[in-house]
């Protein structure tokens, strides 16, 4: 089954590499967050792919895309729907929302206010809306990938602890390479590639390749290495909050994931410390004064992967 994995991605993939230049590990991420039904939230600054990104995975695999343009003004029920009444009928009749889609992109989320975020809550949690006491399931597969421009303050509303938490991974595009940006431009010369793109897997096979993920073994010492870093994170003096018990089961199912997308079936530490920085940074709250100092999730998370597997080796 591992290799229908790996078979099923890397055709995704090449065929987003056709309108993403150069972005092959953050590509192989998304697939990971795909196989693990986990959303992903991309910090970015404008211009960087992030929204041919989310339209170039839908295509590939023939899912219904819709994107979301998030502004101060938005309502919860213009993500969710709302009830319409019928004078025809004398009913009450549904209007689904763009949420009731394959994959959502919305776009600077920070830009709602803290009321619409949280409408996002349970679809991202639970798969499913409730409305007027009605509960609505979404349709499956289900993947959430929002934006946030991390430069731009203001007029926004950040996203707090417990949205924040939702989302499996927290990742970056970058700027491109100078060769991969002459590539872009050259590509881009007549029209966008993103017009042309074709599906080349179908997007129901993911549902079974995602059963298939949970079978990928990870030893017990595996498991006592993820606990000892996401609990260093809950320990360290420049952490007010550390990592929740969602951080952890967010570490190890990615890890089962990427190693079935390297057509393993076993997980190994380097899947796991390749994992850290985007699963876990995210949910950590640094400390005021140690921000001040210029201490970041990421320099902490690095220093903790350091420490714990120096750790580790001298038990062996």
């Amino acid at each position: 089954m591992n290799h229908a994995i790996t078979t099923f991605t890397d055709r995704i993939i090449q065929n987003i590499e056709t309108v993403i230049i150069g972005k092959r590990e953050a590509v192989e991420l998304l697939m990971v967050a795909l196989l693990c039904q986990g959303h992903v939230l991309l910090e970015d600054v404008p211009g960087t792919g992030k929204t041919m990104l989310a339209r170039a995975v839908a295509a590939s695999m023939g899912l219904e895309f819709k994107r979301l343009q998030c502004t101060p003004d938005l309502l919860p029920n213009d993500i969710t729907g709302v009830e319409v009444f019928n004078q025809q009928t004398g009913a009450f009749e549904f209007q689904p929302g763009p949420v009731f889609v394959n994959i959502l992109l919305a776009d600077e989320i920070n830009r709602a206010t803290p009321r619409t975020q949280a409408a996002l809550l349970e679809a991202m949690q639970e798969g499913q809306v409730t409305i007027s006491g009605v509960t609505r399931r979404l349709p499956a597969p289900f993947l959430v990938l929002a934006t946030q421009n991390p430069i731009e303050y203001e007029g926004t509303f950040p996203l707090p602890e417990a949205q924040l938490d939702r989302f499996l991974m927290r990742m970056t595009l970058g700027y491109p390479a100078e060769a991969d940006e002459i590539a872009i431009l050259r590509n881009q010369r007549k029209q966008h590639p993103i017009e042309t793109l074709g599906q080349v897997v179908d997007g129901a096979e993911l549902l079974t390749l995602r059963d298939a993920v949970t079978e990928v073994h990870v030893d017990a010492t595996l498991e006592k290495y993820i606990l000892a870093i996401v609990q260093a994170t809950r320990t360290h003096p420049d952490v007010a909050l550390g990592a929740s018990p969602r951080g952890s089961l967010a570490l190890y199912k990615t890890a089962q994931a990427l190693a079935a997308l390297r057509g393993r079936d076993y997980a190994i530490p380097d899947d796991v410390k390749r994992l850290t920085p985007v699963t876990l940074a995210h949910r950590l709250l640094i400390k005021p004064e140690s921000q001040l100092r210029g201490r970041t999730a990421h320099s902490i998370l690095a220093e903790i992967l350091e420490r714990v597997s120096l750790k580790l080796e001298e038990n062996t």
